[in-house]
């Protein structure tokens, strides 16, 4: 069976923070309204209305997330660069004769312009996907991994009965995700091909591609 690899996109394979920043700033030049941009990008992964809610009464929400989703292609994408590792762990896994995908809360259009601009090329992209919800894009493709750096990833994968594999690369520490039941905890990408080989090699691998 052909070992499928999923990835999450913000603070996973790309450090979204400034291209992001960029975007809450010009979203408060246009409307108005004062975004502490600093410290929304201190909690990137869940769903942008759930930040968006801290800054916008509760019915104007959905009207600035799509002001905001407009405005992302042309302040946040040059801006945005890959993690480091990023591009190696994919390489890693089509290296083993394995298939990637990217599972991501971000709208997917804007997903799918990062990893264009930085020359990631998953198989797949499935966007607008939280915690949970994750689940169900890593199920339909087969994932039997799904490698991301918030709680919310984490129970992504062990609902999709995928191992979770954490990167202390985002808003979450090693503790906090280990708290949250991922299988394993690394520093960042960089550590993936090692690890990636020998989970290939370990005992009832010999299945996978």
């Amino acid at each position: 069976m052909t070992l499928t690899v999923g990835f999450d996109l913000d603070m996973t394979l790309i450090d979204s923070r400034p291209g992001i920043r960029a975007c809450y700033l010009a979203l408060s030049e246009r409307t108005g309204t004062y975004i502490d941009a600093d410290l929304a990008v201190t909690r990137l992964g869940p769903p942008l209305a759930e930040e968006l809610i801290n800054w916008f009464p509760a019915e104007h929400v959905a009207a600035m997330a799509a002001l905001y989703r407009e405005m992302y292609p042309t302040t946040a994408i040059t801006t945005t660069p890959a993690m480091a590792g990023a591009r190696q762990a994919m390489e890693a896994v089509r290296a083993a004769g394995g298939r990637t995908m990217v599972v991501t809360a971000k709208y997917e259009p804007n997903a799918k312009l990062h990893l264009a601009h930085l020359g990631l090329e998953p198989d797949v992209v499935v966007g607008d996907l939280w915690a949970e919800q994750k689940a169900r894009a890593l199920r339909e493709h087969g994932a039997r991994v799904y490698v991301g750096d918030h709680v919310g990833d984490v129970r992504g994968a062990r609902t999709a009965g995928a191992l979770s594999v954490a990167v202390a690369t985002g808003p979450c520490d090693g503790d906090e995700l280990r708290a949250a039941g991922a299988d394993v905890v690394l520093d960042d990408l960089a550590a993936f091909p090692a690890w990636l080989a020998g989970y290939r090699e370990a005992p009832g691998a010999a299945s996978l591609a």
